[in-house]
């Protein structure tokens, strides 16, 4: 299982970014909202869904992170360099916490869900997430998390539900272009 952390210091494509961090207790979220900005990096990142490639990493490019309290998930929402979504990448984890220098983290446990810009969504890496338990990199009962949290955040994203699509483009616009997003 691999620790990921919000600041993502050893991402050596990036050469020059921001990140900036805050506890937020609120109605909507309680939970660390992470934003990381990229100012230089060697080269664009890409992936590919279905039969488009997106660009999802790029100078400009901001991901606002969100790592809900007591969740078994975190939610990326990439924006590109004029403030349009990307996409929403949604983690599985295991656990989630907190480094004395107050960076977010969380073990992640492989399996992901992505929603583009246009509402497509792709149920990602479940060959990983099999390998992990063949490996006994994870447990029988990390295994079950995963398709519970998987299913469970898929559920919501079909019913309307999943609140992270309208509060991260909310976030975004009153947080950050305001100026109310400090640096930690």
């Amino acid at each position: 299982m691999k620790r990921k952390f919000g600041d993502r210091a050893n991402w050596r494509r990036i050469t020059r970014r921001h990140f900036a961090c805050r506890y937020v207790e609120s109605r909507e979220f309680s939970g660390y909202i992470t934003l990381y900005t990229i100012y230089g990096l060697k080269e664009p990142l890409w992936k590919s869904y279905g039969r488009h490639t997106y660009r999802i990493a790029d100078k400009g490019y901001s991901w606002l992170q969100y790592f809900p309290k007591d969740s078994h998930y975190i939610v990326t929402a990439m924006f590109d360099e004029r403030q349009n979504i990307v996409q929403w990448y949604i983690d599985t984890c295991k656990v989630q916490g907190v480094t004395d220098q107050g960076v977010p983290w969380f073990d992640d446990l492989y399996l992901d869900v992505v929603v583009l810009w246009n509402g497509e969504v792709f149920l990602l890496d479940e060959d990983e997430l099999e390998e992990a338990l063949e490996r006994e990199d994870i447990t029988d009962s990390d295994y079950n998390l995963a398709w519970a949290t998987a299913s469970s955040i898929l559920r919501s994203i079909d019913a309307h539900a999943f609140p992270y699509f309208s509060l991260s483009l909310k976030h975004r616009a009153e947080l950050f272009h305001h100026g109310e997003f400090r640096r930690k």
